[in-house]
Order: C-alpha cells, then sequence, then structure tokens
C-alpha cells in the first residue's frame, strides 16, 4: 500500500509592510524637495544671481518694478511721489525695516537706482534684490 502525502500549499500573500515603508519615505523625500514660492500678483521674472543667498528676514517692506516701469509698494500699484511718501512713513516706523526689491529682469536700472537712492535717503539701509 502506498501512501500519497499531500502537501498544503500555502496561501499566496502579498506583504505589504515593506511597500507602505518605501512610500513613506518617498512621501517624505518629494515633500522635503518641494520649492515652496511665493504666490505674487506682479507678473515679472526677476533676474538670475548664481551667488544669491537667503532672505533670513521673515517682515520686510516689497517693492516691485514691473517691464514697464510701474512701481509696486507690498503689491500695491504707486507713482513715484506716493512711493517715496510711503517708504518714509515706513522708515519713520521702523529703521530696521528691510527692503526686498522685487525688480522684473528687463526694468530699467534707471528704476532700481531711485527706489535704492529713495530707501537709503529715508534711513533705510537693509536692501535686498529678488533674484530667482
Amino acid at each position: 500500500m502506498s501512501f500519497i502525502i499531500k502537501k498544503r500549499r500555502r496561501r499566496a500573500e502579498i506583504n505589504i509592510i515593506p511597500l507602505v515603508d518605501v512610500l513613506i519615505v518617498l512621501i517624505f523625500f518629494f515633500l522635503v524637495s518641494m520649492q515652496f514660492r511665493n504666490i505674487s500678483i506682479l507678473n515679472i521674472i526677476p533676474p538670475k544671481i548664481e551667488t544669491a543667498g537667503k532672505n533670513k528676514q521673515m517682515e520686510r517692506l516689497e517693492v516691485g518694478i514691473s517691464p514697464v516701469g510701474e512701481f509696486y509698494y507690498n503689491g500695491n500699484l504707486m507713482n513715484r511721489n506716493e512711493l517715496t511718501s510711503a517708504i518714509n512713513i515706513a522708515a519713520d516706523i521702523d529703521l530696521e525695516l528691510p527692503v526686498l526689491i522685487l525688480a522684473d529682469e528687463d526694468a530699467y536700472l534707471k528704476h532700481v537706482t531711485f527706489i535704492m537712492d529713495t530707501c537709503r535717503q529715508a534711513g533705510l539701509e537693509k536692501i535686498r534684490l529678488q533674484s530667482r
């Protein structure tokens, strides 16, 4: 008499724990490597500077220059006289307030120097240029 021994096959299983681990690592990688950009109303393209440093100041005065020479003070369109008055008022409040100039790469240098001169005349010395 011969006995046939049948082995029971194990049911096929999919181990999802390593898959979950890999997915969590990928999610963290993408979150850390994402670039969060400050969405702005201004449609400008800042010039590229290879040696630019990071701006560590959180509270600042933003002055934008469009390609056609329009001035924006914290997102509000202003002419030269209004901009000068607004910068002087900001300087009266806080002389340590940093100024960030957001100039389009096609904006004329005379507009950038006008803003820099106006800020320095008002007593604001912490001036930075935005770049990509």
